[in-house]
Order: structure tokens, then C-alpha cells, then sequence
């Protein structure tokens, strides 16, 4: 079976119930092919990065495998205002987040209701220079772990999105993305959209920032914030400390 998200945004649950941990979200038009079902509950794998959890069985549309290919196979059309309206003939409104999927709404068969979109809309791919004015979009963003948008983001999350909206595909989760891309050596080697990548005592990377000019960087920490970056790691100007220690720079494009 095969499913797309048909509401702005939907929580991915590492268990099937409701008061299981969110690890990540489903946004609108995102399709998934569907692995089990349990009661009311679904476990999926999201066709962008093959991330795995449960979605409530409600809040998704079923598809045929012959959309999802087609689906699949299409240049990606994705949302690229802070929040933009959906609207049908039946005068329906929907909000969507940045980055929500719009390229189901070509497919009369799966745009049942003939949603149409008006709003601005990233698609192709752009220049890494490009990276940077995304990753301002979502400035200030509350930090809210398995978050995918402007009202709540985790640092993984946030790199991925910047990313997509780009063109490029990052894996979900910090520890995944690490494995992506060309190891740097030194800070004074990366440019600006390069991936700082931070690890914890136990040396596993826990944490991920996009690189700025002059050694700057932009993460999700508290919030979606512009920090110091030194060879040490992440310096924070308002609590005068270092708060993550840099494990590797990723040049992933």
C-alpha cells in the first residue's frame, strides 16, 4: 500500500499511539509507501530520505503504486513561502508550511479535490549560494525536536529542509547526514552552505549547523540562531560558553 499526507503537517511516531515520541514529520503532499498496519495506525517510509515511523491512519489518502511512481519520477515542486493557502472550488483553505510538496496537485486522480496553489514554489536545482538565503527563512524558528517547519524545527530538520528546498537531498536525522558528503579538514577549507557536524562525549554526532561567511553558523538550538564557530565548536555570544564541539565539516555540494 501507498499513502501521501493530504493535511499541512502530521506527526512521524516512533510507536503507534498518540502519546509516543514525535521523530519526525510528514508534510503536506509528501507520499510514503505504507510497510504495516496496526489498528488505526500505519508504519511508513517516507519516499524522499526512507525515514521510518507511525502516521494515524486518519490523516493520510491512499494512493495507487502506479501514482507513487509517477509521483516519484516527477521534478519536486515544494511550497517556498513561510505559509501559502491551498484552496479548492468547494472554498476549502488549507494552510502550508515552507517546504510542503505541491507536485501531487498536477495528478487529477490523487488532487481530488482540485486544490490549487497560488503561491511562490521552489523546484530544480539551485546554486550552493542559494543555501544560505533558505536557511534565513527560518530564522528564529522554535526548536522543537522531530520538526520540520518555521513554527518548530529540530537541527536536522532544519539542515534537510534548507537543503530540499534546494534541490538536494540530505538524510533525515544529523548522524545519517554525517555519512553524506566529502570530509573537510580544517574550518578555513569549507564555504558557506558546507555542514558542521557535532558529537557528544560518547563521540556520537548529535548535532548539525550550516556553515556562514567568516566563521559564523546558522543551527537550531533553543531556536533557528547565528552563532560563533571555532575549531572548538559552537561559541555562543549570549552565555559566553561553548555549547557543541565540532566533530567534522561535510561538503556535501
Amino acid at each position: 500500500m501507498y499513502g501521501i499526507c493530504n493535511l499541512a503537517i502530521i506527526p512521524l511516531r516512533i510507536e503507534p499511539n498518540d502519546r509516543s515520541e514525535q521523530v519526525s514529520q510528514v508534510l503536506f503532499g509528501e507520499h510514503f509507501e505504507i510497510l504495516e498496519q496496526l489498528k488505526q495506525w500505519f508504519k511508513i517510509r517516507l519516499e524522499f530520505d526512507g525515514y521510518q515511523g507511525w502516521i494515524d491512519s486518519k490523516q493520510c489518502q491512499i494512493i495507487s503504486e502506479m501514482d507513487f511512481n509517477e509521483i516519484s519520477g516527477s521534478l519536486q515542486i515544494l511550497n517556498n513561502d513561510l505559509v501559502e493557502y491551498i484552496t479548492s472550488e468547494s472554498n476549502l483553505l488549507m494552510p502550508l508550511p515552507l517546504g510542503a510538496s505541491l507536485t501531487f496537485l498536477n495528478y487529477e486522480v490523487i488532487n481530488k479535490y482540485n486544490y490549487e496553489f497560488e503561491g511562490m514554489k521552489a523546484t530544480g536545482v539551485k546554486p550552493k549560494s542559494e543555501l544560505l538565503k533558505t536557511a534565513f527563512m527560518y530564522l528564529n524558528a522554535p526548536y522543537l525536536w522531530g520538526g520540520k517547519t518555521p513554527f518548530g524545527i529540530d537541527c536536522s530538520g532544519f539542515t534537510q529542509m534548507v537543503y530540499k528546498l534546494n534541490g538536494y537531498k540530505l538524510l533525515r536525522d544529523a548522524s545519517q547526514q554525517s555519512t553524506q558528503g566529502e570530509a573537510l579538514s580544517f574550518i578555513e577549507e569549507s564555504e558557506p552552505g558546507d555542514l558542521a557536524f557535532f558529537d557528544n562525549e560518547e563521540g556520537k554526532i548529535i548535532h548539525v549547523g550550516i556553515i556562514m561567511h567568516d566563521n559564523y553558523i546558522i543551527h537550531a538550538s533553543g531556536k533557528v540562531r547565528i552563532d560563533r564557530l571555532d575549531h572548538l565548536g559552537i561559541y555562543n555570544a549570549d552565555t559566553n560558553r561553548h555549547t557543541h564541539k565540532l566533530r567534522v565539516i561535510k561538503k556535501i555540494i
